[in-house]
């Protein structure tokens, strides 16, 4: 079942009403409500200025339904969404291993339902992933999750709970590659699987591609090199009449600065953030200037 406009609108209604904008021509951008989606949020903020646009910040609005609820009631009009979440967590439709073809279905399923459109998707996925050492890479050769999946009986596994029990993340690498079966399996909270890795007290460790500890701790992702996650770009969701008569502006603008966030800028971009405990949105001002 997917999201309809109807229960998008009520889903704002019941979690998010933003202060109505009167007679303002600025543009109305938003983001959910962890600091990598806020900090992309900032970054279509200062370009759009730098390029001559008033804008207005509604950051931090909270999970994916709020923040889709808001944009198609038109209390914001942009905000930065990935196309896996969007396929999958808003139109219900089956994972895709293309991420063309997931592109091109979200963008043609939300310009139908709900008058939005996506423009440029990123480089840069926040998908699942696995990421060893460099040392690790070298000593077992595991570059690919297909090497992991032969060389698994070798390797120790640190992983969040739910990573040992969905069927998108080890049960299925195990029934998509064969393999996989970890010499040990450990589970810890989120983030303390890093520091077991860090420790050498596992060999691999469950990761999110863009996660700054990647960054911070030199860390190397495992290329799925079988497709088996969905990509996770991010792309700018925008209201079709937020475009019109501004569409090769605004769309050009945001595309220029989307290139730019590859997977290797957003760690860069979280590590900022997250680790140093940056304002999301001087970071991102640095980013554009």
């Amino acid at each position: 079942m997917t999201i309809s406009r109807a229960r998008a609108i009520a889903l704002v209604g019941s979690a998010l009403v933003l202060p109505k904008c009167g007679k303002s021509n600025a543009l109305r951008i938003g983001s959910k409500n962890f600091s990598e989606n806020i900090t992309v949020g900032e970054i279509y903020a200062a370009v759009l200025e730098q390029a001559g646009y008033k804008t207005e910040r509604h950051m931090n609005l909270g999970s994916t339904q709020i923040a889709m609820a808001a944009i198609v009631r038109g209390d914001i009009q942009l905000y930065p969404e990935y196309t896996g979440t969007a396929l999958i967590d808003v139109l219900h439709i089956r994972p895709m291993r293309d991420p063309k073809a997931i592109y091109e279905t979200v963008k043609r399923e939300y310009e139908k339902r709900f008058g939005l459109t996506l423009l440029a998707a990123s480089p840069g996925s926040n998908s699942q992933g696995l990421a060893v050492t460099r040392v690790t890479a070298q000593k077992f050769n595991v570059r690919t999750l297909s090497q992991c999946a032969a060389a698994a009986p070798q390797l120790r596994l640190a992983a969040v709970p739910e990573f040992v029990v969905r069927a998108d993340a080890l049960p299925g690498l195990q029934k998509f590659y064969g393999g996989f079966n970890f010499k040990s399996v450990r589970t810890f909270d989120i983030g303390l699987q890093y520091e077991a890795l860090a420790h050498g007290d596992a060999d691999v460790a469950t990761a999110f591609t863009t996660d700054a500890r990647i960054a911070a701790d030199d860390l190397y992702v495992l290329k799925d090199d079988r497709r088996f996650w969905p990509a996770y770009n991010i792309v700018p969701v925008i209201r079709l009449n937020a475009l019109n008569p501004r569409r090769e502006s605004i769309a050009g603008t945001l595309n220029r600065v989307t290139e730019g966030l590859t997977d290797v800028a957003l760690r860069r971009l979280n590590v900022e953030v997250d680790i140093n405990k940056r304002d999301p949105a001087e970071v991102a001002s640095e980013f554009v200037y």
